[in-house]
C-alpha cells in the first residue's frame, strides 16, 4: 500500500444493526472489523488518512459521539471496540447510499491529494458498491480488500466483488496484500 495520494475509508461501520437481518451483519461485521483494524493501524503508521463515512440514522445534526452513541448496543461493542476512530481519523455523515452523495468527501480528498481509494465496510452489495461507482465516475482507482467488506448474504457479496473488479477495475484482494 502506497502512503502517498492513498486513503482508507470505513462505510457504515459505526452501526447499531437494529433492522431486519442485523444480527446476522453484525456477525460477519465482527470479522471483518478484525481485518479492517489491521488494516486501519498500518494505514496510520503510513500516514494513510483513514476516513470514517457514515450513515447519519435520522440524526441529522450528528457528530462523531452521537453516532457512536446511538450506535453503542450490545450486539454493535465488540464491533465499535475493534474500530472506533481515533482523534487523527476524518469523519463525515452521508444521508445515502454512497459516501460521495450530498457529503464534503470529493473535496476532502482533493485537499488531500487522495488519488486511491481503499473501500471497506458494510454492506458490500449496497453501500460499499454505490460508492465504489461513484468514486469509479470520479476517476478514483479503487482497491477492495475482500475481507474487509461484508454483505447479508454471500453470494450478494461476492456479486459486488466481481462488479467492482469487472465493471470498475477495482483491485480485489486479501488486506494482508495491502501491508507489505
Amino acid at each position: 500500500m502506497k502512503n502517498a495520494k492513498t486513503a482508507l475509508i470505513i462505510i457504515d461501520m459505526l452501526n447499531d444493526f437494529q433492522f431486519k437481518n442485523g444480527k446476522v451483519l453484525a456477525e460477519k461485521s465482527l470479522t471483518i472489523a478484525q481485518n479492517i483494524a489491521k488494516l486501519k493501524q498500518y494505514a496510520s503508521s503510513q500516514h494513510i488518512p483513514i476516513i470514517y463515512v457514515n450513515d447519519h440514522y435520522k440524526l441529522w445534526q450528528a457528530n462523531l459521539e452521537t453516532i457512536l452513541t446511538h450506535c453503542t448496543n450490545e450486539v454493535s461493542s465488540p464491533i465499535l471496540h475493534h474500530i472506533s476512530p481515533q482523534s487523527a481519523d476524518y469523519f463525515l455523515i452521508k444521508p445515502k447510499h454512497s459516501i460521495f452523495y450530498g457529503t464534503a468527501l470529493n473535496i476532502l480528498l482533493s485537499q488531500l491529494d487522495v488519488h486511491t481509494l481503499i473501500l471497506t465496510g458494510i454492506a458490500g452489495n449496497i453501500c460499499v458498491l454505490f460508492s465504489a461507482n461513484d468514486a469509479y465516475m470520479r476517476e478514483y482507482d479503487l482497491i477492495v480488500p475482500e475481507d474487509c467488506i461484508a454483505s447479508n448474504a454471500d453470494e450478494d457479496n461476492t456479486f459486488a466483488l466481481r462488479m467492482m473488479h469487472n465493471v470498475l477495475n477495482a483491485r480485489i484482494c486479501k488486506h494482508t496484500e495491502l501491508m507489505n
